[in-house]
């Protein structure tokens, strides 16, 4: 069986004019094993998801538990964005400067100066970033 979402189980935090603020528990993929608790090795943090356009928030209450879901296809453009395009950035940049100016360290910080304008474009354009990577409740 093939699943074409993620999905979150969360409380409400806040419910706000174009926003609903959902706490959910992000969990590792051991965390949820048997012997998680005598290992350690599961991790698990508390995180806020912000999920916009609710068309109908009437019916909400904070600390009412939601599912929050968002399509494969959300999660992969995400990290395409936020991590895929980046790598490519930095290692395009990386070799480029390496093999113009054989000096490793001026290609070093070449690459990583290279991803302020990237992150900083990010920014600009988180609001129609925001129209295509968004979550909705179940």
């Amino acid at each position: 069986m093939v699943y074409n979402k993620i999905s979150h189980s969360g409380i409400v935090e806040s419910i706000g004019e174009d926003c609903v603020r959902v706490r959910i528990l992000q969990t590792s993929a051991c965390a949820a094993c048997k012997v998680s608790g005598v290992c350690h090795a599961a991790e698990s943090k508390e995180k806020i998801v912000d999920v916009f356009n609710v068309p109908d928030t009437s019916g909400l209450h904070v600390g009412d538990q939601v599912v929050v879901c968002a399509s494969q296809d959300v999660a992969r453009r995400a990290l395409l964005l936020g991590f895929g395009l980046p790598l490519l950035l930095l290692v395009v940049v990386l070799l480029s400067t390496l093999h113009v100016t054989s000096h490793e360290g001026k290609a070093a910080l070449a690459a990583l100066l290279a991803l302020v304008p990237y992150y900083g474009l990010l920014y600009l354009f988180r609001n129609s970033i925001r129209q295509k990577l968004s979550f909705y409740l179940e």
